[in-house]
């Protein structure tokens, strides 16, 4: 008899829950757990150029992550959080419940880089991309902007990872990433200037340098003291007496004796000819 009323006590919670529009045990568990991608975010291993900064991380684009786990018309997230904060962090259920950049400070954690799969292509031979995060600073204080992409105010140390989101909420998320810490500035007075400090070849070419100089302030002291030493003597610096009219003497100059040249023999047909006795008659 107990058990007949325990039965009937439970069917009719079940048929109360139903009429009244209250969500059943599959959706609630995926309200509360969405399904988990098998990836984790990471920060690029490219050699590129400011991939920490004090104000931006760059992380790998995922390449075939998304596909069996996201339709056309889902969104494509990306959580930015403290790394103590992402342990009281909640999928949220509805866009309202989406927390701005605006708000990083006080609910330490925002969601930026909205996108859909099309923006995640699996396609082969295809070239990875990849994903600065913090890189738009004129959104910083538009508050009418969907989402925001601002420039992180702290060092951190931050977490991050992708959420798909739908009509009913959180659909799918990735796994959290490791701490993401972004570079900081240091005072002019925590810099260390011992030499012990610098690598041998920085040393070397200090001293190197270093010595140049010396000498050449050496040599500047000792021509200067060697001309105020002959001014002391009394010693006047040689005046270079210009050239005057008339004062200039030519050079003589012995020209080699070079015989006489010999005219060229004349052709036969050019010598007179004689005459004859009977002409001379």
């Amino acid at each position: 008899m107990e058990l007949l009323l325990l039965l009937l006590g439970l069917l009719a919670r079940t048929c109360a829950g139903r009429l009244l529009g209250e969500p059943s045990a599959s959706s609630r568990s995926r309200l509360l757990l969405p399904e988990t991608i098998p990836y984790t975010p990471q920060i690029t291993a490219k050699s590129l150029e400011g991939k920490l900064t004090a104000t931006t991380f760059t992380l790998d684009q995922p390449i075939c992550i998304f596909d069996q786990y996201v339709n056309s018309t889902d969104d494509i997230w990306l959580v930015v959080a403290f790394t103590n904060a992402t342990t009281t962090f909640k999928n949220p259920t509805s866009p309202g419940q989406i927390p701005p950049y605006q708000k990083l400070s006080t609910t330490l954690h925002y969601m930026t880089l909205k996108t859909s799969i099309a923006f995640y292509p699996c396609a082969e031979n295809r070239a990875a991309s990849v994903l600065r995060v913090g890189s738009d600073t004129s959104c910083k204080d538009d508050r009418s902007l969907e989402y925001c992409n601002g420039p992180l105010s702290s060092p951190g140390p931050y977490r991050v990872k992708f959420l798909v989101l739908d009509s009913n909420g959180s659909k799918a998320e990735t796994r959290w990433s490791q701490q993401i810490m972004l570079k900081r500035g240091r005072q002019p007075r925590s810099i260390d200037t011992w030499p012990g400090r610098r690598s041998g070849t920085m040393v070397v070419i200090t001293s190197i340098l270093s010595s140049f100089i010396g000498i050449l302030v050496i040599l500047f002291l000792c021509t200067v003291a060697y001309e105020c030493y002959k001014l002391w003597r009394g010693e006047e610096p040689a005046v270079v007496e210009e050239p005057r009219a008339g004062s200039f003497q030519e050079r003589q100059y012995d020209t080699h004796h070079i015989p006489p040249s010999h005219a060229p023999p004349q052709p036969l047909s050019d010598l007179p000819r004689p005459r004859s006795p009977a002409a001379s008659l």
